[in-house]
């Protein structure tokens, strides 16, 4: 678990205190916040009438048999009751719909900073953890602007009005209560402080094992063709495991503060059961003051108790922000200063000058490679796997970047210039081409949703889909599978080009292209790739070398290093390593 480690790496650097927070989160938003204090006020002090008006029932009512004073005391507490119902609904109306909105708007921010994030990034995570961290890392926000706001604020509230009518009836007894109450509040604050690091590991865990169950959906059939279901099921368990022992330390340090607070708090009742009946024998107290006191002890005492709690949700959503925030902080590609060169035309020279790359410091891929590709004309990588030919097709789409030389499009340095404005210009279509789950028509749709029918129907022509969607009922609007599981590798591959083709763009890179067509597929799309290709730049990589013998020019790659370059006929002709390549491939 990589992902484990990095966060612990990053813990020190990376957290959010509760001030950081009100000034991103809940200051934002205040004249919200405001009105659900306003809310929160009257609130309290609505049902803070119950237990204050009891004095006069028991004290002056019932003893005097004031009918006309019973009748206006349960007005005023029907009111009262009546406000707190009323605050109560606004509250939940304004602040927890509000939390949820915040939370909707972060999800979005989250997400749409993880997709600005370079390739690298996720070559080294796990597509299941991102979405764990779009969607769960953010929910705590609800507690900070919300139920949990709510309770934090209006139980302060209470306690401390609570506190205050309490010291006027019995001083004493209130500092009898105040001291388990102090006592209580230091076991949780050294709690709150041990459980964070628990919430914020659980976020890690949590995404790590949704991380894994994503892959284990997605590779269902390679699990089944290996019979490996019990080992992915181990994995699994070991997983959901670590979440339970995670789950397990964070609920024991609630469960003691819980014990604590129920221990501390009994032992202050017990007290002032005593107490109070002492009082009231020797004239210093009224029953109704007894009553009154009880009544304003539990109004106190109940929102410090609920603290334990709202500290768990305060603490978990600043766990989850915390990590959040480490994903914000990122460097989107676009965000390197040195990108000022917007390109509005791009022609299509693309040039490589002494580049070398590499994955892990010390394992050069490239070493100090040069070639140009002029616009309009067609090269060719081949080589063995491991060369390096991938390598130099994320270089040429911008996916990578050179540890040393530079890379040109248009005499401009690659590394200057914002990635979206050559992208736009940019086609791919991969070995493994993804598919969206949905319709045909969609897919070959999605990099121009506005394209007309007539561009969309020529895109199927060109890349011949037309001779299988003929064959099905619903046409270009069948219905694909996740990641176009229900089409054959030849279609999915041939949607996949009708989508470059409606791209329209200046520069195409074919990885392997065709390696997962048959003979027939084949045919019918280099047909179509000669529609792609024409009067574009063109880096093709390709296995079967009999689909590059029209190349502008041939790069063999081999050990990061260009070894022989030149026309098909040219490096037959030098019987090096491409005749070896070709003349092996011609006897399969």
């Amino acid at each position: 678990m990589k992902e484990n480690n990095d966060a612990s790496k990053k813990d020190k650097k990376s957290k959010v205190s509760i001030g950081k927070a009100f000034k991103t989160i809940i200051w934002p938003k205040r004249n919200l916040v405001f009105i659900g204090l306003i809310l929160i006020v009257l609130s309290r002090l609505s049902s803070l009438v119950l237990p204050w008006k009891s004095k006069a029932l028991l004290d002056d009512v019932i003893p005097n048999k004031d009918y006309d004073q019973l009748y206006q005391l349960l007005l005023v507490v029907g009111i009262a009751i009546l406000v707190q119902a009323i605050t109560s609904f606004l509250l939940t109306r304004i602040l927890s719909v509000q939390a949820q909105y915040l939370i909707s708007e972060l999800r979005a921010q989250v997400q749409k900073k993880v997709l600005s994030l370079p390739i690298s990034f996720f070559d080294n995570t796990k597509s299941g953890a991102l979405v764990s961290r779009i969607m769960s890392d953010v929910e705590g926000v609800r507690n900070l602007i919300g139920t949990g706001l709510v309770q934090l604020v209006g139980g302060t509230i209470t306690a401390v009005i609570s506190m205050v009518l309490l010291i006027g009836i019995s001083p004493s007894m209130t500092l009898f209560v105040l001291i388990p109450v102090a006592i209580f509040g230091l076991v949780a604050l050294k709690a709150f402080k041990y459980i964070r690091p628990i919430f914020r590991n659980r976020g890690v865990i949590n995404a790590d094992v949704k991380g894994r169950l994503t892959e284990t959906l997605a590779g269902v059939r390679v699990i089944k063709a290996f019979n490996a279901e019990q080992q992915e099921n181990e994995v699994f368990e070991k997983g959901v495991d670590l979440l339970f022992q995670n789950v397990k330390k964070s609920l024991t340090a609630t469960a003691l503060m819980t014990s604590s607070s129920t221990f501390l708090l009994g032992i202050a009742s017990t007290g002032i059961m005593g107490i109070g009946g002492y009082k009231i024998m020797t004239g210093e107290l009224t029953v109704g003051d007894f009553l009154s006191f009880t009544l304003l002890l539990g109004f106190m005492i109940a929102p410090i108790v609920q603290m334990s709690n709202i500290g768990s949700q305060l603490t978990e959503a600043l766990a989850g922000l915390d990590r959040t925030e480490e994903l914000m902080n990122m460097e989107a590609e676009e965000d390197d200063e040195n990108r000022t060169i917007e390109l509005e035309n791009v022609s299509g020279n693309i040039n490589f000058d002494d580049v070398s790359f590499s994955y892990e410091e010390g394992k050069e891929v490239l070493n100090n490679i040069s070639f140009d590709v002029p616009k309009g004309s067609v090269t060719a990588l081949v080589g063995s796997s491991g060369s390096g030919k991938s390598t130099i097709a994320g270089l040429s789409a911008t996916f990578l970047k050179p540890k040393s030389g530079k890379v040109t499009i248009d005499n401009n340095d690659m590394s200057k210039v914002l990635l979206s404005s050559y992208r736009k210009h940019l086609g791919v279509v991969l070995q493994d081409e993804f598919l969206f789950e949905g319709t045909i028509k969609e897919n070959i749709l999605f990099p121009r949703p506005n394209a007309t029918e007539d561009e969309l129907q020529n895109a199927v022509k060109a890349a011949y889909v037309n001779e299988f969607t003929d064959r099905f009922e619903n046409g270009l609007d069948t219905l694909i599978g996740e990641r176009g599981v229900k089409l054959s590798g030849g279609q999915r591959q041939r949607l996949a080009i009708a989508r470059a083709i409606l791209a329209n763009p200046k520069i195409i890179i074919l990885d392997e292209a065709t390696s997962s067509l048959d003979t027939e597929s084949e045919a019918l799309i280099q047909k179509s790739l000669s529609e792609l290709i024409k009067d574009r730049t063109t880096i093709v990589i390709a296995h079967r070398l009999s689909t590059i013998k029209q190349a502008d020019q041939i790069l063999v790659i081999e050990s990061g290093s260009i070894v022989e370059r030149g026309t098909h006929d040219q490096l037959i002709a030098k019987k090096g390593r491409y005749f070896e390549l070709y003349t092996y491939q011609s006897k399969i």
